[in-house]
């Protein structure tokens, strides 16, 4: 069934291109382009992909040959097989470019065990339950401040106001980092994950500055904890875990990356997806302000239908059938998250934002496996604790999307450059 393109706020597409991506060559087909996921209209190539060819082989594209997983089961199987299906950087790494988002560092996610099992659990106190029930009350200091500032009957930005500000000081806390400079920790996330073609891409000699100075800054604070008590911070933690504690630069550089863009974009893009969505189905919006409590259910569908991080890459080590199709030692496997949260065989009305769906967290948006994201339940806690205090102070339907959103150039981040609302009702008494 096609998506309803009006809910998935999905560019509309004539009849004429539905039918062309109908008809064309199974062979021609290339979901790897920037500008689909730009324009948002990726989404018949994947149904076309789900339901014709759902293990599909693309011989050409900018990023080389590779595969395209897009069904939910299939990418199951192949998370649990990282036996035959690496991550490692030496067979590639986590994306669709070699190196990690085209950068020569190393990361804990794009290591095979026992590596990747040593380096993950050193920084996985950080979201244990004890240190979450900690963090729930400054999460909540900390939005009904935010929340109790924005303006009232005047447009502006959620992605700045909003969705930065939240996670960004988050990633704060959860490194230590000086407060005044925590709006360098976005720049980095921005600038690691652009790509040529985006409208803030610089260039490659300027990423790689940045980089940098984002190394530097962080071997300061490194130095400066590596001699102290340990501390529950992350630098503390890498510095003082015998699995991290000599890492190389480049081993630092790309663990910060990846907890500083993991920490910044899943949270970030899915709390402002939260508004377009809502805005999009304004039966579900009421239904929310109706019975708040089901945010504890929209939270994990929220993260389904937003899917932040559209895809991952993985590398066959070893020749591998799956779907009746061979997968041949060194072929490059894209795991479509984005496709495989809107498979009808394995999520019910998949179509459909569903606040109150009976199986929630049937999605892989975090995908699954050994390297299901650390910090899936801290992203969950952001995104229920900011709806809970914007529930108490608007408690009826009136943050109203006013423009287009300007959406990530990029096949592995879905996210938003910015979104324009306002809200409508001043704001309830209500505590």
């Amino acid at each position: 069934m096609q998506p309803d393109q009006q809910k998935f706020g999905i560019t509309t597409m004539d009849a004429a291109l539905l039918k062309q991506i109908e008809t064309m060559a199974l062979e021609d087909i290339d979901v790897a382009k920037p500008e689909l996921f730009k324009n948002n209209t990726v989404w018949a190539y994947f149904e076309r992909l789900r339901r014709d060819d759902p293990i599909h082989f693309c011989k050409n594209s900018i990023y080389g040959p590779y595969w395209s997983i897009t069904r939910y089961e299939d990418i199951m199987a192949i998370e649990k097989n990282h036996k035959v299906f690496s991550s490692d950087t030496s067979n590639g790494g986590i994306t669709i470019e070699d190196g990690n988002l085209g950068l020569d560092v190393e990361m804990f996610i794009a290591m095979d065990p026992p590596q990747h099992d040593k380096q993950r659990k050193a920084v996985s106190p950080i979201v244990s339950p004890q240190n979450l029930a900690r963090l729930e009350d400054t999460i909540r200091t900390r939005s009904k401040k935010i929340l109790s500032e924005l303006p009232i009957g005047e447009t502006f930005d959620v992605v700045d106001k909003i969705s930065i500000e939240l996670t960004t000081q988050m990633l704060a806390t959860l490194f230590d980092f000086p407060w005044d400079d925590r709006r360098k920790l976005t720049h980095w996330s921005d600038v690691a994950t652009s790509t040529p073609g985006a409208d803030d891409y610089v260039s490659e000699e300027y990423r790689q500055a940045e980089m940098a100075e984002c190394l530097a800054y962080f071997t300061r604070l490194w130095n400066e904890r590596v001699n102290t008590e340990p501390g529950p911070d992350l630098i503390s933690m890498l510095a003082h875990a015998d699995a991290t504690r000599h890492m190389t630069p480049n081993q630092f550089l790309g663990n910060l990356i990846l907890l500083i863009v993991g920490g910044n974009d899943t949270t970030r893009n899915t709390m402002t997806g939260s508004i377009l969505a809502l805005n999009q189905n304004p039966e579900q919006y009421q239904l929310l302000c109706d019975k708040p409590e089901l945010v504890n259910s929209m939270v994990p569908e929220l993260i389904r239908w937003q899917t932040p991080l559209a895809s991952m890459r993985r590398t066959a080590i070893e020749d591998f059938e799956i779907g009746g199709k061979l997968i041949r030692k060194g072929d490059k496997v894209m795991l479509w998250y984005i496709s495989a949260n809107l498979d009808p065989d394995s999520i019910d009305q998949p179509e459909r934002f569903i606040i109150d769906r009976r199986r929630p967290r049937q999605h892989i948006s975090f995908g699954f496996g050994i390297h299901r994201c650390v910090g899936n339940r801290l992203a969950e806690m952001q995104l229920r604790v900011v709806w809970e205090e914007a529930l108490k102070q608007w408690p009826e339907p009136c943050i109203e999307v006013v423009g287009e959103p300007d959406r990530s150039y990029s096949v592995i981040m879905r996210g938003y450059n910015s979104l324009p609302i306002r809200i409508n009702s001043p704001r309830s008494n209500a505590k």
